[in-house]
């Protein structure tokens, strides 16, 4: 979630492409990172990591 720059209201929303989740603002400290992979947004490495091997399994089963 993106605010305005006076921070009275909400500019966009930012959801993760995998998961859904909101990402809020950036927190130096915080341990989830937003991730960009391929022109769209994650909410952590852990969320591109689990759409990749999504994504290889079922290439994988579409061979068969």
């Amino acid at each position: 979630m993106r605010f305005s720059d006076n921070g009275l209201y909400i500019d966009s929303y930012l959801k993760c492409a995998n998961c859904g989740i909101l990402i809020y603002e950036q927190v130096e400290e915080d341990a989830r990172k937003m991730v960009v992979h391929d022109d769209e947004t994650y909410c952590s490495q852990a969320c591109v990591d689990w759409k990749l091997e999504r994504d290889r399994r079922w290439a994988k089963a579409d061979l068969k």
